[in-house]
C-alpha cells in the first residue's frame, strides 16, 4: 500500500480549513504572524512547518495543531504507525533556538478518530499554555518532564503517568536531553458524557 507523504497531508488539512473558514492566505498570515509565500508553500507540499509554527497557523485557524495533522489523513481501522517511515515535525526549538536540536512532534494515531497521540521527543514550547475540552493522559517513556496543571507543578520521571481531565489548564516541559512523551486524549470532537451516577 502506498501512503502519502506527511507534507502533503498537513498541506491539504491547513488548506481545506482556511477555505472552511473562508479566509486568504492574507489573513492567516496576518493572524499567525507567518508570511504568505510560506502559508502558500506548506499547503502546496513545498515546504514542511515546523511543530511551532504549524501550532501558530492552527490558532489562526482556530483550531489545533492535531486536527489540523488529522484532517489530511484517511481513518483506518487498523494502522500501524512505524517509528522509522515518518520522524514527525521539528518542535521549532532546533538550532538557533537554545534548546535540543532534535527536538520533534511525531503523530502516532492517522485521521480523525475518537482519540489523538503524539510522541514529543525532546524540548517543546514550554511556556504555552493548554486547555483540551476533553481528557489527556500523558506518559513519560524516556527522560522526565515537569507539568504544571491545576495550580501545581508535578515532577513526572520514566515510566509516570500524569491523567488530566477537560478543562484543566496545563503546560509542560522536558527536564533533559532525550525525555520522550507520549500524550493520549481524547479527540475535541467527541462529546464527552458525565455518568449521572457519579
Amino acid at each position: 500500500m502506498e501512503e502519502e507523504t506527511s507534507e502533503r497531508r498537513i498541506g491539504a488539512g491547513i488548506r481545506r480549513r482556511r477555505r472552511a473558514l473562508d479566509l486568504t492566505l492574507a489573513e492567516v498570515a496576518a493572524r499567525s504572524g507567518l508570511s504568505s509565500p510560506f502559508l502558500s508553500q506548506i499547503e502546496n507540499d513545498r515546504a514542511r512547518p515546523s511543530m511551532r509554527s504549524l501550532q501558530r497557523v492552527a490558532d489562526a485557524l482556530d483550531t489545533t495543531a492535531v486536527q489540523l495533522l488529522a484532517a489530511g489523513e484517511t481513518p483506518r481501522r487498523v494502522d500501524i504507525v512505524r517509528a522509522d517511515a515518518d520522524p514527525g515535525l521539528d518542535s521549532g526549538f532546533g538550532p538557533g533556538s537554545g534548546t535540543d536540536a532534535t527536538a520533534r512532534v511525531r503523530p502516532l494515531v492517522r485521521g480523525q478518530h475518537q482519540m489523538h497521540a503524539l510522541e514529543f521527543t525532546g524540548d517543546h514550547d514550554a511556556e504555552r499554555a493548554f486547555r483540551h475540552r476533553n481528557d489527556e493522559l500523558m506518559y513519560v517513556a524516556d527522560g522526565s518532564a515537569e507539568v504544571e496543571a491545576d495550580g501545581r507543578t508535578h515532577r513526572l520521571g520514566r515510566g509516570d503517568t500524569l491523567y488530566l481531565t477537560g478543562g484543566v489548564e496545563h503546560r509542560w516541559r522536558a527536564l533533559e536531553a532525550g525525555t520522550r512523551v507520549l500524550l493520549v486524549a481524547v479527540a475535541d470532537h467527541v462529546e464527552a458524557v458525565v455518568d449521572p451516577r457519579s
